[in-house]
């Protein structure tokens, strides 16, 4: 039956398959097996890992101060290692994904960074980059100063007159070192630079320190260019604290120093300050003998010290104002010249007359008392002589207003 041949064609075709011999179809021809074709899709190819450096890789005059970061586009990081020589430099990855250096680098060095990274199908790759950091042809090393005769103490405490006091081993630009420069204290308070030279930088409050005030000191010149060939050294840091207020005035026409602490006078003091008037000195200076006016600040003391009219400049023995004193007890150091408030047992115009060749004469018992109970940084403020003391000699810091105190002071 023609219906039941078209059936079976229909099962057939249904089926996919033909005849497998040379047979007629219905319609004659022949036919032939055909396999279907499989649908396999095709395995995926993962893209390679792209990484970048900062700084590049055979990069030279690299900043030590520039973190080193790595990231990895098409893939995941896994570890980065830096070194020069035996030294490794500490970093970590961050929450994005990319790694930053968090160890210091130095001046001069060639550092290794090796980076393995997996890409999409966790397949490792790993590869190496060098850089080298700058080399200085010079660098600026730092420390802090009581005075230039005196280191300042971590954590000591001095008087309310004491300034910062930054000094480097050579000479900077001005600008940029007092940008590498914060000072922190408590309580909060304002302040100016002042250059005494091109290495030696102070900073000071409008006013004397409040007692009780801490301060904090940080230099951080490390990386920076302080020069045209010099950079800062290792970057530095320091403290101190102020202790009670002790400011002593000492008159030069009343011939007596008070001495207040906290603002109560404690002690009153005959004194015979400079006899005025001056000499020329050896290498043809004028050397004066009154006692400076102005606030002095303490540098130091002395349990016992030589005095000689040489340390100024009168080295010839037959002038009529040399001298040489040995062993001249409690000697509290006020100026750079050789200022001092010491004992003078031999004075007997202590309270009545000015005898001294500059130095503030006391009595035994009272240049004791200071030896014993004056700081460094406290203030000795010696009021109408006729000779102003110099910034530059000892701290004059405070014999300048703070309107005009500054780099060109």
């Amino acid at each position: 039956m023609i219906i039941g041949a078209v059936g079976v064609a229909a099962a057939a075709t249904a089926a996919g398959c033909s005849s497998s011999g040379g047979g007629k179809a219905a319609g004659g021809g022949s036919t032939t097996w055909v396999d279907p074709v499989a649908n396999v899709e095709p395995v995926p190819t993962a893209a390679p890992v792209r990484l970048t450096l900062t700084p590049e890789s055979g990069a030279t005059g690299v900043s030590p101060i520039k973190p080193i970061l790595v990231s990895a586009e098409d893939g995941t990081l896994k570890s980065v290692t830096v070194t020069a020589g035996k030294t490794t430099v500490e970093g970590e990855i961050q929450s994005d994904g990319t790694w930053k250096s968090t160890g210091d680098l130095a001046y001069g060095k060639k550092y290794k960074v090796t980076v393995t990274a997996t890409d999409s199908a966790g397949a490792e790759t790993t590869k190496d980059h060098t850089f080298s950091t700058l080399k200085p042809e010079a660098t600026a090393k730092v420390n802090f100063q009581a005075n230039a005769m005196l280191l300042l103490k971590e954590g000591s405490t001095y008087g309310v007159g004491q300034p910062v006091i930054v000094a480097f081993s050579r000479a900077v630009d001005k600008k940029a070192a007092e940008k590498a420069i914060e000072i922190k204290t408590s309580p909060s308070v304002d302040g100016k630079f002042y250059w005494k030279d091109d290495r030696t930088v102070h900073w000071r409050p409008a006013k004397y320190w409040a007692a009780g005030t801490t301060i904090k000191v940080s230099v951080n010149v490390f990386g920076q260019k302080l020069g045209k060939k010099t950079y800062g050294g290792k970057n530095a840091s320091t403290s101190f604290k102020i202790g009670r207020e002790l400011i002593a005035i000492s008159d030069n026409r009343t011939h007596l120093t008070k001495v207040y602490i906290d603002g109560k006078l404690v002690r009153t003091m005959k004194s015979s300050l400079g006899k005025g008037g001056g000499t020329t000195g050896a290498n043809g200076q004028h050397v004066s003998y009154w006692t400076a006016g102005g606030p002095h600040v303490v540098l130091g003391k002395k349990r016992k010290h030589t005095m000689s009219s040489a340390s100024y400049g009168v080295t010839d023995k037959n002038d009529p104002n040399y001298y040489v004193s040995e062993n001249i007890e409690f000697c509290t150091r006020i100026s750079y010249s050789g200022e001092y408030l010491h004992a003078a047992p031999w004075n007997g115009s202590l309270g009545r007359a000015n005898l001294s060749h500059g130095c503030i004469n006391l009595s035994t018992a009272d240049a004791k008392w200071v030896y014993n109970n004056f700081r460094v940084g406290d203030i000795v403020d010696v009021k109408n002589t006729p000779r102003e003391l110099p910034i530059w000699n000892g701290l004059g810091d405070w014999t300048v207003s703070f309107d005009k105190y500054g780099r060109d002071a």
